[in-house]
């Protein structure tokens, strides 16, 4: 942990950095060691589907202050449990962390796209899910290229923020976040869209090989890291990144498809 997020923790006990926040100093070094390990697990699994040269150290620090902003903006009467809406602010915290650091290369992102467009293109072509041999032969690798080239786009996400801006409307993207944000009250408007969604996503799901499906499951589901889900499976860490990477390739195509119904 940095020198200076130690000081903003030290000054945050002090008072808060949110004038209005209702808790006292107790309960806010309460939070803080509660939750601490809490940054360093989210950390740790984003991490592993980071580059070396990432310090996980930034994301940590990244994480503190989400967790404080947390801390601050937590409202008890919203019906949601302190627990996630930290794990959303603190994982929140750190995606900007590496958005601001822009540590994907332009050839990585590149990379990514041509990756999609082929699964895109030839699922749609075969009516099921592509074999890698499939996908290497329509991008013109060999299938050790076409391995190398999952382990370089391994940090894809399956979908962005930014690029469901895109697809959406801003006013349709503010209305969806609202609706998440509001299900404990259980609006007809709200829940529809949450259904909605949640079928979308279980349904691209259920479309994936059976061991990406396992993967998908243990990792999100089940908060298992790369090496025990390995383990699990009686594969290699590495082979456990590619089956990840494949998922999320193959579930960006479905999501946006939705989308841009």
């Amino acid at each position: 942990m940095s020198a200076l997020t130690a000081n903003k923790i030290k000054k945050y006990k002090q008072g808060g950095s949110n004038p209005y926040s209702q808790k006292s100093k107790e309960e806010r070094e309460r939070l803080i060691r509660e939750y601490a390990p809490l940054v360093k697990t989210i950390a740790g699994r984003l991490g592993l589907r980071l580059p070396s040269h990432i310090n996980r150290d930034d994301l940590i620090s990244a994480g503190i202050m989400g967790l404080l902003d947390a801390i601050d903006k937590f409202d008890a009467d919203k019906g949601t449990e302190f627990k996630s809406y930290a794990e959303f602010r603190v994982r929140g915290a750190m995606l900007d962390e590496l958005r601001a650091m822009d540590w994907v290369p332009r050839s990585v992102r590149r990379n990514a796209k041509r990756l999609q467009e082929a699964y895109a293109k030839v699922e749609h072509i075969k009516m099921r899910p592509a074999e890698d041999d499939e996908i290497a032969a329509e991008m013109g690798l060999d299938l050790e290229a076409f391995f190398h080239l999952l382990e370089e786009v391994r940090g894809v996400s399956i979908i962005n923020k930014d690029e469901l801006t895109h697809l959406l409307p801003e006013e349709d993207v503010n209305d969806r976040w609202t609706a998440y944000q509001n299900r404990s009250e259980k609006t007809p408007f709200g829940s529809l869209y949450l259904r909605e969604v949640a079928d979308t996503i279980a349904a691209a799901i259920e479309k994936l090989p059976e061991n990406e499906k396992i993967v998908v499951s243990l990792y999100y589901y089940e908060e298992l890291t790369m090496k025990e889900i390995g383990k699990a499976m009686g594969y290699t860490e590495s082979r456990v990144s590619q089956l990840h990477t494949k998922a999320a390739l193959r579930l960006r195509n479905h999501l946006k498809a939705y989308f841009e119904k």
